[in-house]
C-alpha cells in the first residue's frame, strides 16, 4: 500500500521546484545584462564630463538606451533588421555552445564563419544561373562543408597530438583571413574591377521571407537551434558528447572514444559557423570583398556564455546582441552616442559573465542543474587543457 500525503502538505512544491528551476537559468544572464546596462550608462554620463563647455546631461543614458531600443524594436522594419542581424549568432552561438559541450572551447568561429562565406560565394557563382531550387541548396552544403573543414583540422590536431584547441583555432583564424583575401584577390576577382570583390551569387542568394530584408536564413537559424538542441539531448551522440565534456576519463572508461568525438564536435563547430558565413553571404551581401568578415565569430563566444551553451536559449541571446546592433545607428543619430557602445555593452556582458560564480554566490544559485555550463572557469581552465561543463 502506498502511503497517502498526509493533510495539510504543501501541494506547490513541484511548482516550487519548477520555479526554482527557471530562476537557476535565467538569474545570472538577467543580472549581467542589467549590470551591463547600468555601467554603460555610467560611461555615458562620465563622456559627457570630458567635452569642454558641454551641457552636463542626466537624461542622456535614458535617450540612448530608447533611442536603442526604438531601433531594435520599433516598428516592422526594425525588427526585420534585428532578426537578419540575429541571424549569424544564433548559428555562431550554437557553434561555440555546442563546443563547449564536449569541452572544448572553440574560439575559431570567426575563421570557419569566413571560410564558410567563401565556400559559399565559390558554389554561388558557379552556380549563379542555375535554377534556385539547385543553387540555394548547392551553395549552403559548400558553406557548411568549408566550414566543417576548417573545424576538422583543429579537433585533428587536438586528438592526434593534444594540441590545445583554443591556439589551434586562433591561428586558423589567421589563415583563413589570408586565404580569403589571396582568393577574392586573385581568382575570384571580378576582372579589371577597382577594387577586389567576387561576381554576385545571383540566384543562389537566399529569397526574402519578411519584407525588407528578412532572408531565408532567419528560418534557417531556428531550425539549427531546435535540432541542436534535439541532438543534444535526444540522441545517443549527443549524450556522449556531454559525457566527453564532463568527465573524458569517465566517458572513456564507459566504452566512449574521446579522441573521435572531439574530431566529430569540432567538425560539426565548425560546420555551424560555416553555415553563420554562409547566412551572411546569401542573404545580406550576395558578394565578398578582400576584407569581408563581420564579429560575428567573437561575439558568438558571448552568446553561448550567456546563454549557458543552451540551444534554446541561444536564440533570444543573440536576439539581444542582434538588436543591440540594430539600433545602434538610431541611437547615435537620436542621442549623439558612438556605435561603438554597442561594443562596450557587449564586452561587460562577457566580463560579467566571466565573474558570474561570484554572482551565483550572491544570488543564492545553484550551478549544478543539467544546463550548467561554461562561466568563468571557462577562462581560468584553459591553462589546464580543459573547460569545465
Amino acid at each position: 500500500m502506498t502511503a497517502s500525503a498526509a493533510p495539510g502538505s504543501a501541494p506547490s512544491r513541484p511548482s516550487a521546484s519548477l520555479g526554482a528551476r527557471a530562476w537557476s537559468v535565467v538569474a545570472v544572464p538577467l543580472v549581467v545584462t542589467v549590470l551591463s546596462v547600468l555601467l554603460g550608462a555610467l560611461i555615458m554620463l562620465f563622456s559627457e564630463l570630458l567635452v569642454p563647455g558641454k551641457k552636463f546631461d542626466w537624461g542622456l543614458p535614458l535617450a540612448a538606451y530608447s533611442a536603442l531600443v526604438n531601433g531594435a524594436v520599433g516598428g516592422p522594419d526594425a525588427i526585420v533588421s534585428t532578426l537578419v542581424y540575429s541571424t549569424p549568432l544564433v548559428f555562431g552561438g550554437l557553434a561555440v555552445g555546442f563546443g563547449f559541450k564536449a569541452g572544448l572551447f572553440n574560439i575559431g568561429a570567426q575563421g570557419q564563419f569566413l571560410v564558410g562565406a567563401l565556400g559559399a560565394v565559390m558554389a554561388g557563382v558557379a552556380l549563379a544561373n542555375a535554377p534556385a531550387a539547385i543553387a540555394i541548396p548547392l551553395a549552403v552544403l559548400a558553406g557548411i562543408v568549408a566550414g566543417g573543414i576548417w573545424g576538422f583540422i583543429p579537433g585533428f590536431l587536438k586528438a592526434v597530438s593534444g594540441a590545445h584547441e583554443v591556439v589551434s583555432t586562433i591561428m586558423m583564424n589567421y589563415i583563413a583571413v589570408q586565404l580569403l583575401a589571396a582568393l577574392v584577390s586573385g581568382p575570384l576577382k571580378v576582372p579589371r574591377s577597382p577594387s577586389p570583390v567576387t561576381f554576385d551569387v545571383g540566384n543562389a542568394a537566399f529569397p526574402i521571407i519578411l519584407a525588407p530584408n528578412g532572408h531565408l536564413g532567419i528560418l534557417l537559424a531556428v531550425l539549427a537551434a531546435l535540432f541542436v538542441w534535439w541532438l543534444l539531448y535526444r540522441t545517443t551522440w549527443g549524450f556522449e558528447v556531454r559525457s566527453v565534456g564532463a568527465n573524458r576519463d569517465a566517458a572513456r572508461y564507459a566504452g566512449m572514444r574521446p579522441k573521435l568525438i572531439t574530431v566529430a564536435t569540432m567538425t560539426f563547430c565548425g560546420a555551424l559557423a560555416g553555415l553563420a558565413g554562409t547566412s551572411v553571404l546569401l542573404g545580406v551581401t550576395h558578394t565578398m570583398t578582400s576584407s569581408f568578415g563581420t564579429t560575428v565569430g567573437f561575439d558568438s563566444i558571448a552568446v553561448a556564455l550567456l546563454a549557458r551553451s543552451n540551444p534554446l536559449v541561444i536564440v533570444p541571446a543573440a536576439l539581444l546582441f542582434g538588436g543591440m546592433r540594430a539600433g545602434a545607428g538610431l541611437m547615435q543619430i537620436q542621442a549623439q552616442i558612438p556605435v561603438e557602445l554597442v561594443d562596450v555593452l557587449q564586452a561587460t556582458i562577457l566580463l560579467f559573465l566571466v565573474a558570474s560564480p561570484v554572482l551565483r554566490r550572491l544570488l543564492r544559485v545553484s550551478g549544478r542543474d543539467a544546463g550548467s555550463v561554461v562561466t568563468g572557469a571557462t577562462v581560468s581552465s584553459l591553462g589546464s587543457g580543459g573547460v569545465a561543463i
